[in-house]
């Protein structure tokens, strides 16, 4: 980064009083939960892996209640009631999954323990998620940033950190590449790689805006209901067991979607008829707004 300073290609991305190196916790915990999902869906289904992400949420929501002033409505936690009733039955179904399609005692403790590696790195997952959501809020409003700022300095700072993490940990040799990139797929794979990287520009762009404007709570609920399809397509086109307590897990995450926006809603109208001489409990969005004007 400092480098990049001196031949001044970033300079007008970073205010004077910036320090280079106070992204860099936000870049780490970025790195941590690419590769945490990826780990996770290693060992859970799509659709569990999904209704999981609800708890990220849950953390997400008190992390604003303690460091941004943000509050919790009883029709919010009501939400948060069922994204954990729902994660509740989609473990259940999973287990249960795993305990009545194999036949044998050894089978089915490693499948069990499968499942148990999975939880463990869902959880880290959620860890890195609401690190990452939270500190990227708190990086736009102490340092004032604009989207294609944030973008551009966190996709700056987290190249490095994979590069390092992939010549650690992956082998590089000619034969595992010839493997991995067959030449008469290899062409596909490059373009699908390059769609790829373009899309994560606008994925990107559009989170440090809907961070800034609204939220790190409302845009990782937003997150998780686009995921809500995905979920559904683990059942049709991955193979994923279709069981009463997988699709349960699916209505009731979809449903506390549901209740959470009514809620907000209701936040919303709630703090236009407070009267103006009273302080009334500001919500997160508010609270963020109110800092960008303070910096």
């Amino acid at each position: 980064m400092y480098v990049c300073d001196s031949q001044l290609m970033v300079v007008r991305f970073l205010p004077a009083s910036a320090n280079p190196d106070s992204g860099l916790p936000v870049s780490i915990a970025f790195v941590g939960m690419i590769f945490t999902s990826t780990k996770s869906l290693q060992f859970l289904s799509v659709p569990v892996y999904t209704i999981f992400k609800n708890l990220t949420i849950i953390v997400i929501a008190y992390g604003e209640v303690r460091w941004f002033g943000g509050s919790v409505t009883p029709l919010l936690l009501l939400s948060f009631g069922f994204m954990v009733l729902s994660s509740i039955v989609a473990a259940w179904a999973d287990i249960q999954a795993a305990l009545n399609g194999v036949g044998h005692s050894v089978e089915t403790d490693v499948a069990i323990s499968t499942l148990h590696a999975g939880y463990v790195w869902m959880g880290l997952n959620v860890f890195c998620t609401a690190s990452y959501v939270l500190g990227t809020r708190k990086f736009i409003t102490s340092l004032n940033f604009k989207d294609w700022d944030t973008m551009f300095y966190n996709n700056l700072l987290s190249l490095p950190i994979m590069v390092i993490c992939s010549l650690v940990t992956e082998d590089w040799t000619s034969t595992n590449l010839a493997k991995n990139f067959p030449a008469e797929s290899r062409n596909n794979l490059m373009i699908g790689m390059l769609y790829s990287g373009l899309g994560a520009i606008f994925i990107s762009y559009s989170s440090a805006w809907c961070i800034r404007k609204t939220s790190s709570t409302t845009y990782s609920f937003v997150g998780y209901l686009n995921k809500l399809p995905l979920a559904i397509s683990g059942i049709f086109f991955f193979g994923a067991p279709v069981t009463f307590g997988s699709v349960s897990a699916i209505l009731l995450g979809f449903f506390s979607g549901l209740i959470y926006g009514y809620g907000k809603m209701k936040q919303r109208e709630q703090s236009k008829q407070v009267l103006p001489t009273t302080r009334p409990a500001m919500s997160a969005s508010s609270q963020s707004q109110k800092d960008v004007s303070n910096s």
